[in-house]
């Protein structure tokens, strides 16, 4: 049946012709109407082409590449190396020219200049030019100067009260208000800034995005007691962040900035009065679209605000009063009293977490894709049929009864399945485990059989293939086997070390989460955070299996730990491809197509080394790879001995600076366990040669395409343009 919004524009010209002509073509098998459907297709790229043309005119609505030409109309200088954008018909070549040329500096670019020299076109700049919040601080505010007792300055810097703890707390942070001595040393000094002084100004800068997690389970940590319970349903202790999204008013303070939300913040912040509440007010912290929110049973059923009570809750030894739940924003820790919850209650919560970009899986924005034919089973925790399931395990059951060709299981909540699950594919059958968009839904494995492990297991026949995405899966691995043809998974988390501890330690350290038994004969990971994988493949009767890591994070909890091997052999069977991944642990692989843009903290050992190529990135020192151009710590040893042959150097010397140069590279993390806000997040005393070690001089690793080296010089850039006449401004950041 021809309904669709697309065929009625395609034979829109042959509507137009009279009913006779019509007829007639029916008889002779449409002959005139193939022919006017090529002309169709013609007319509306032309049409399509003039209406661009029109949205062309107006920066909202422009290409990417017409923006240059835009602010070249309104006197619009790009940086210095802006001259030379990226190829836009490569989607890392657009990325790299948003940030070279913002849309938002553009648009703003005569306002901006009206108010140069103002605090508040600095804040401004940075969320246009670089895409990061802010807050800007003039020091000389800060200074501990002698005030005229007839013209008091209260918002000046006041001496230090050990007393109040919320001031002592701020103390060196972008909030602290207590008075300094005058620093002559600059702001914008590279190796050692200085702050207070009265042509200093700082510019404070968070990185870090604030996450939501809606409606999903609290994890009841009964190791301590049954009314003990964290926001994090992996059990781990999670620092939770303020919600940005609907600020109460437009000032860069605690609350409006994606900061870690403080027990004392959250516990002395100020009350709004809400018409019809049933108490004096409203905390700001806490409540429906705000940074928290907890439930009981359901979300009809919010704990009401004034019987949220901040506590300390480190050693889990508060015990709150009868009504009263004790809630730790700093550790992500819950505590009831006893008896509030009746038996069989859920606990939902509302919250947001910390973390530098869209990958492994989460409530932000992506893509979805499928077969244009592809059956769509829906799955919810308050679905049900026709409507949908509500368990993952009656989707694939009805699935196999109904056997498509290709078909699509998705989730449409951010709850919590614990199934045993297990997916067996027929030839050319495809399959999608997959969340709805801006959900995470997680996949909890527990220990079902008590004489075989347990896994989500993945068989199937040749020219079969499965993808995950969008999906958390915890508490076991992910196991393929049979003649599986390809496995992608994509925005998806298969938790390094299968769970967390309190601290974000990994439960366990030596067991992989991706085991591949035989099949598939393509692996592709994109955009997500895995654990170690284990190839166990027949070397004599089976091709090399074919891994593609993109943009993702390989983690198999420590460097000695093997992140990609074979159990028994000396390597996998199969031939690696990396792309912009940052690794931990040790990968053995018979064969290597290519590394590019990546770190790899672990040794890496390739059998065959006459094939492939690693280039612009780190591999640790002791790997045995295929060619090598422009990579660390090889550069940084070429240079050494580069001045030992010119004789500038001893032999003594250069074998010391060697081993100072290696370590001087080594990248340096602000963590390194998954479940932390820093997760893989270079350090700010990383080495420049990794921090703009990649093709582009971006950062090597999983954050590459934040482009964070340019956002940062386009923004010092713009600060000296902006800033007032004989003033200092420093770019600091915050986290």
């Amino acid at each position: 049946m021809i309904n669709s919004s697309a065929t009625e524009r395609t034979d829109r010209l042959y509507n137009l012709l009279p009913v006779v002509y019509r007829l007639r073509d029916v008889d002779l098998g449409y002959p005139l109407r193939a022919v006017l459907h090529v002309i169709a297709e013609q007319v509306d790229l032309v049409e399509d082409d003039i209406s661009q043309l029109y949205e062309n005119w107006f920066i909202e609505t422009c290409q990417d590449w017409i923006v240059p030409y835009i602010g070249s109309l309104v006197g619009y200088k790009p940086l210095f190396d802006a001259n030379v954008l990226s190829d836009v018909s490569s989607k890392l070549g657009q990325a790299r020219n948003r940030i070279l040329i913002p849309r938002a500096e553009v648009a703003n670019t005569i306002r901006f200049r009206r108010r140069k020299g103002t605090i508040s076109v600095l804040e401004e700049l940075a969320s246009a030019v670089a895409g990061w919040p802010a807050r800007a601080v003039e020091f000389y505010r800060l200074l501990s100067v002698t005030q005229n007792v007839n013209y008091v300055h209260l918002d000046r810097g006041f001496n230090a009260d050990v007393r109040d703890g919320d001031a002592m707390e701020n103390i060196a942070t972008t909030f602290d208000e207590t008075a300094r001595n005058v620093d002559v040393r600059r702001v914008n000094s590279r190796h050692f800034p200085g702050y207070p002084n009265i042509p200093e100004v700082g510019l404070f800068v968070w990185r870090l995005k604030s996450y939501s997690v809606t409606h999903t389970p609290a994890y009841c940590f009964e190791e301590e007691s049954p009314n003990c319970y964290l926001f994090s349903v992996l059990g781990n202790d999670t620092q939770l962040l303020t919600n940005p999204a609907n600020p109460q008013n437009r000032q860069p303070d605690e609350l409006n900035l994606p900061i870690p939300i403080r027990r004392r913040s959250f516990e002395t912040q100020e009350l709004e009065e809400k018409p019809g509440a049933t108490t004096s007010g409203v905390p700001f912290y806490y409540g429906q679209g705000k940074s928290l929110q907890i439930f009981l049973g359901s979300i009809d059923k919010p704990v009401p605000v004034n019987q949220i009570v901040p506590a300390d809750l480190t050693n889990w030894t508060y015990r709150p009063l009868a009504n009263q739940v004790a809630v730790d924003p700093v550790l992500g820790r819950i505590i009831f009293p006893p008896g509030m919850i009746p038996r069989q209650t859920d606990v939902l919560v509302d919250y947001h977490y910390g973390f530098s970009a869209d990958i492994g899986g989460g409530e932000y924005d992506r893509v979805l894709s499928q077969p244009p034919n592809a059956k769509v089973y829906r799955v919810g925790a308050n679905l049900k049929p026709p409507d949908g399931f509500s368990r993952i395990v009656d989707a694939l059951t009805q699935w196999q009864s109904d056997s498509p060709t290709d078909a699509v299981i998705e989730i449409q909540d951010s709850q919590v399945y614990v199934e045993q699950i297990s997916v067996s594919l027929k030839a050319k059958q495809t399959l999608q485990l997959r969340a709805a968009n801006r959900t995470r839904p997680v996949v909890r494995i527990l220990d079902w059989k008590t004489s075989q492990p347990d896994s989500l297991s993945v068989s199937g026949e040749s020219s079969s293939y499965f993808t995950i995405d969008g999906l958390l899966i915890t508490g076991r691995g992910l196991e393929v086997e049979g003649s599986v043809s390809g496995i992608t998974i994509r925005h998806s988390t298969l938790v390094p070390g299968w769970g967390l501890e309190c601290n974000c330690e990994p439960n366990r350290t030596d067991d992989p989460s991706l085991v591949l038994i035989d099949s598939p004969a393509c692996l592709t990971v994109e955009h997500s955070i895995i654990g170690a994988i284990q190839v166990d493949r027949d070397e004599v009767k089976l091709d090399p299996l074919l891994i593609h890591l993109s943009d993702s994070i390989l983690d198999a909890t420590s460097q000695e730990s093997i992140a990609i091997g074979a159990q028994g052999s000396l390597c996998a069977h199969a031939k690696i491809t990396i792309l912009r991944c940052t690794a931990f642990g040790q990968i053995e692989s018979r064969e290597l197509n290519l590394i590019e843009n990546s770190i790899l903290m672990g040794v890496l050992r390739v059998c065959r080394r006459q094939q492939g190529c690693v280039r612009f990135s780190y591999i640790t020192k002791g790997s045995r790879t295929p060619r090598r151009y422009e990579c660390q710590p090889d550069l940084v040893l070429h240079a050494v001995d580069a001045l030992l042959a010119k004789n500038d150097i001893t032999q003594a010397e250069a074998a010391t600076l060697k081993q100072s140069e290696v370590l001087r590279v080594e990248p340096q993390f602000n963590s390194i366990r998954y479940g932390t806000p820093t997760y893989c997040q270079l350090a700010d005393a990383c080495a420049d040669e990794i921090t703009r070690g990649a093709e582009d001089q971006s950062e090597m690793g999983v954050f590459h395409d934040l482009y964070r080296p340019q956002r940062a010089d386009a923004l010092r850039t713009r600060l000296a343009e902006f800033t007032p006449a004989g003033m200092d401004v420093g770019l600091l950041f915050a986290d």
